[in-house]
């Protein structure tokens, strides 16, 4: 692990000074765990200063446990003890949320008892007393220090301040949508200053994230992992069954508040997401897993793309109607929709947007911590400065090239070690020339997306990358997309961006003078032969329907990466990279060198980058594993 920026917050004036535990610039950790994407955030003066999500350390997709690899890496990485932090944020109130699943259990009997029996249990017991199973945790993890207080906030409070303390405005309406947290679903709040006012609130079992996820169930796809399948699969098809989705599914009203009619769904029961009711009323039964995609799974991811863009741009217009701001914040699980992301700016509802780029719930961690940082009365000092306070959400552990070093010589790996104008000089030509770079630098991002840290590179500009990429190198599904990485400032000529997406949050169009006429028609291609069909000069990363999900890569954030995409452009013309993340289908992100190595040979990446070295597949050794290694690695 790399030196942790809390570092230089050694030697601080006590405990009852302004930097010490009882001090506004007090660290709190904070920890979200027990459902999914486990995590855990350091924060301190009411800056991030060290987040990652458990799931990198155990390789466990979505790992849901206590997040006891990801404490000590932020611990670490922000220089502290757990005996020197002023308090420890849980992400949600497991007393409440306990009262919900009662509650639910007790409306929908008797067709919840088989789930009633086999999880109450956990609930009545540890679950219930979640704050004692993570004080028990820290103890196990510190023995001997003394434990700061432990203390809960509220799930979608986490959300909001996730959503807002680190964004770059002073005063902004906040918009928090997803599955459920105690009960709430969805809420709007009011951020000014270091204060968070909650305004509105709709209560589960109606829940937008859990119509979407209903529909990602429907199609084959897993619940809480599946729904970017699902979005990126709405444009091959046509929103067919949205008037259908309208009428029987969802009623939304002008404000964009909604209730579900609750006779076709089944998640209310805790066993599935939808049952026989749904099958009647889209055509059949549900697609099994990995099974072929048709015409219906098409329409519907379409359809319900739809119907979520139409739910989140009429709650958006009444968040800022009701703050009277025109600036947005968002987070929750939705909010990684960056497609209706996208449609809020492209429709004028705000004239900024600022997604937290770990908006599900491994940035509940981060936002408790926030929220309960704030509390206690840390500033926010990088208001002002025309930036967030996500660091490029680079806040996870790093690797010094010192310890690369150690590594390929242990292993006995060959690799050049160059300086950096050669290195982005070389890489640039070899990706210019056809081949995939594995690009693993500085620390680790936090959240779903790879941002130039932990990314697997190639030429966008190469219609074959798209089918390459997803068939042969990453091992996944042929329709799903790829996103570019652009430099900031260029993205206008390429995209039509309105704002900056430093996180890949947003999608656009692809600007018209990048465009290539649309031949679809004429060859009346539909579904996945769609795929055949190049949409613009970078077609490994325009989508069936012209769109991309756009990174914009500035010198301040990603210096090194903006210097390889400067090489790139200087030496083709295209300042653009495709960029996904460095792992396999079903496979968290790789975290340190030895991941990347392993993936880098198991794959068809051409050359690895690990810092300031360079490693060619050419000159690698023979690479021998007892066994399928894919084999190992559970279906996404």
């Amino acid at each position: 692990m790399g030196t942790g920026r809390g570092g230089a917050r050694a030697g601080r004036s006590g405990p009852g000074g302004p930097d010490g535990p009882d001090g506004p610039d007090g660290p709190v950790l904070g920890i979200s765990a027990y459902y999914h994407d486990s995590a855990a955030a350091v924060v301190a003066g009411g800056t991030p200063l060290a987040a990652a999500q458990e799931e990198r350390f155990t390789r466990r997709r979505h790992d849901p446990g206590f997040p006891a690899h990801a404490v000590a890496c932020c611990l670490h990485e922000a220089g502290l003890r757990l005996d020197e932090l002023a308090a420890v944020a849980f992400y949600e109130d497991p007393a409440v949320k306990f009262r919900r699943v009662l509650a639910t259990w007790l409306a929908t009997a008797p067709h919840g008892l088989p789930v009633f029996r086999r999880a109450f249990g956990q609930w009545a017991g540890w679950k219930r007393r979640a704050l004692d199973d993570v004080r028990a945790r820290l103890r196990a993890l510190a023995p001997g220090q003394q434990l700061p207080p432990v203390v809960a906030h509220r799930h979608h409070a986490s959300h909001a301040a996730s959503a807002f303390f680190p964004s770059p405005y002073p005063s902004a309406a906040v918009l928090c949508v997803d599955g459920v947290g105690e009960w709430a679903t969805t809420t709007l709040w009011h951020g000014r200053g270091t204060e968070l006012v909650p305004l509105a609130e709709l209560r589960f079992p109606h829940s937008l994230g859990m119509l979407y996820s209903a529909f990602t169930y429907f199609c084959g796809f897993k619940v809480d992992s599946g729904e970017y399948k699902l979005m990126g699969l709405a444009p091959y098809g046509t929103p067919r069954y949205a008037p259908l989705i309208r009428e029987r599914l969802i009623d939304v009203k002008p404000d964009g508040s909604f209730r579900l009619d609750l006779r076709h769904f089944t998640f209310q029961y805790g066993q599935t997401m939808v049952g026989r009711a749904f099958e009647e009323l889209f055509d059949g039964p549900r697609r099994t897993p990995e099974g072929p995609l048709t015409e219906r799974e098409f329409d519907l991811a379409a359809s319900v793309q739809q119907v979520t863009e139409e739910v989140m741009l009429r709650l958006a217009r009444t968040a800022l109607a009701r703050t009277g701001e025109r600036r947005l914040c968002l987070a929750g699980g939705v909010a990684l929709n960056c497609v209706a992301n996208g449609r809020l700016l492209a429709d004028g509802v705000c004239d900024e947007l600022w997604v937290q780029p770990a908006a599900g719930d491994a940035g509940g961690a981060l936002g408790a911590a926030l929220a309960e940082s704030h509390r206690r009365g840390a500033p926010r000092p990088h208001v002002g400065h025309g930036t967030d306070a996500m660091a490029g959400a680079l806040l996870g552990p790093g690797c010094s090239d010192r310890e690369t070093e150690e590594f390929l010589t242990r292993a006995g790996y060959p690799a050049a070690r160059l300086p950096e104008r050669e290195l982005v000089a070389r890489v640039s030509a070899e990706l210019a020339d056809g081949k995939v770079v594995g690009w693993f630098q500085g620390r680790m991002e936090f959240g779903p997306r790879a941002l130039g840290n932990r990314s697997i590179l190639a030429d966008p500009r190469d219609p074959a990358v798209q089918s390459t990429l997803n068939l042969k190198t990453k091992f996944r599904e042929s329709f799903r997309p790829f996103a570019p990485a652009v430099l900031a400032e260029d993205a206008k000529d390429w995209f039509d961006l309105p704002q900056e997406s430093p996180y890949m949050l947003l999608t656009a169009q692809v600007a018209a003078a990048q465009r290539r006429e649309c031949v679809a028609a004429a060859d009346g291609a539909t579904g996945l032969d769609l795929l055949r069909v190049p949409r613009s000069t970078i077609p490994a990363v325009t989508h069936v329907d012209g769109s991309a999900r756009v990174q914009t890569v500035s010198a301040e954030r990603h210096p090194r990466f903006h210097a390889l995409l400067t090489a790139f452009r200087d030496r083709t013309g295209c300042p653009v990279l495709v960029n996904t993340s460095f792992n396999v289908r079903g496979e968290p992100i790789v975290r340190d060198v030895e991941e990347a190595y392993a993936c880098f040979m198991r794959t068809r990446i051409d050359l690895l980058v690990l810092g300031d070295f360079l490693l060619d597949k050419r000159d690698q050794p023979e690479w021998r594993e007892e066994g399928d290694w894919r084999a190992a690695i559970p279906r996404d």
